[in-house]
Order: structure tokens, then C-alpha cells, then sequence
């Protein structure tokens, strides 16, 4: 990570061909963050690590990178443009254009059984909540981005964010709380 803090630091300082030795250094990192995000995600979604860690890269800019202060900002940017493609994505699958909430239902299955509504509602609500959240406290809604969205650790999140990691746990075990009660009340729950 040292030499991608280097080429931060010489993009910065307006050297171009900075940008194009960011990915190959980022890559492999962004490509694990990428693939523990979609782990989660349901068995339909279609798109895959390599296709989010690509777009993501076309969203931070590409070859035309911004100055990034430093590998936090850089990684909170990454976490930020993954969360956005996914949101997108569960976005589309549910507009009306595409099915909306329909499901789709194999007409030789006897029993037509139809699924519960899948992984994109709550990755919606989870997104909804989280921009409430921001607005309350945009520290604790940048560490729920880069723990759900971004797969890190709370141990990486903290150093992302410069804070401490007993910060980190007491802001995140706050956010959890926060996201659970608001995510119930929107639902019509508690």
C-alpha cells in the first residue's frame, strides 16, 4: 500500500501516468472487497466481482483520477461507488419496466411456489436508512458503507475513517442499532 500511497501523492501533484499504476495496485484488494460484498447478495443478481470492481474503477474516475488525499479516501470513494452500482442495480431489477416486484415462476414447477421478496428489498432498505442515517451522523453512516458495502473489517474501517478502533465498535454497534429500529419503522414495525 506504500507505493499506492506514493502514486496518490505523484497524481496529486499532477503527474498523469500516476493513474494508470493506481488499478494494478488497488485491484486484487477492490477485486476481495467486491467478492465478499456479492456473496451476499441472492442467487439472480447478475453481476459479477470483476464487472463491480470495473465499474466502480469507470466511477472513480478511471484514467482521469481525482486527487485522493490519501488510501482512505480512495477506499471510502471505492466503497461509496460499489454501494451506488449495487443500489442501481436492485433498483433496476425492481422498476416496473423489468417485472417490478414480480417474480419469476418456472410453469413446469407443480407446485408454482413463489419466493419471499429477495435480497434487492432489503438492500434497498438498508440504503434508504442509511441516507437517514447520514444526515443524523455521517461518520456512523460511512462505517456502516465501508463494513456492509465494502466488506472491511471494523479493524480496516477505523483506520479508513482515522478514528480508534473502540470508536469504530461503539459507532458501529450505535449504527446496527439505529439501522435496525429505523429499517422496523419503516416496515411498519416496532
Amino acid at each position: 500500500m506504500a507505493d499506492l500511497t506514493a502514486n496518490l501523492n505523484r497524481l496529486e501533484n499532477g503527474e498523469a501516468k500516476a493513474a494508470d499504476q493506481i488499478l494494478p495496485l488497488v485491484y486484487d484488494e477492490l477485486r476481495k472487497l467486491a467478492a465478499a460484498r456479492l456473496s451476499g447478495e441472492s442467487s439472480d443478481h447478475t453481476l459479477q466481482a470483476t464487472a463491480l470492481v470495473h465499474e466502480a474503477w469507470i466511477r472513480l474516475g478511471a484514467d482521469r483520477q481525482p486527487a485522493w488525499q490519501n488510501r482512505a479516501h480512495f477506499f471510502a470513494a471505492a466503497a461509496e461507488a460499489m454501494r451506488r452500482i449495487l443500489i442501481d442495480a436492485a433498483r433496476r431489477r425492481q422498476a416496473r419496466r423489468h417485472g417490478g416486484g414480480l417474480e419469476r415462476v418456472d410453469v413446469a414447477d407443480p407446485a408454482l411456489e413463489i419466493q419471499a421478496p429477495g435480497r434487492d428489498d432489503e438492500l434497498l432498505a438498508v440504503h434508504e436508512s442509511l441516507d437517514r442515517l447520514a444526515r443524523e451522523d455521517a461518520r456512523k453512516a460511512e462505517l456502516v458503507k465501508l463494513r456492509y458495502f465494502a466488506g472491511l473489517t471494523l479493524e480496516e474501517a477505523a483506520d479508513a475513517l482515522g478514528v480508534s478502533v473502540p470508536t469504530a465498535k461503539r459507532d458501529w454497534t450505535y449504527a446496527r442499532a439505529w439501522l435496525y429500529q429505523d429499517i422496523s419503522q419503516s416496515r411498519g414495525g416496532a
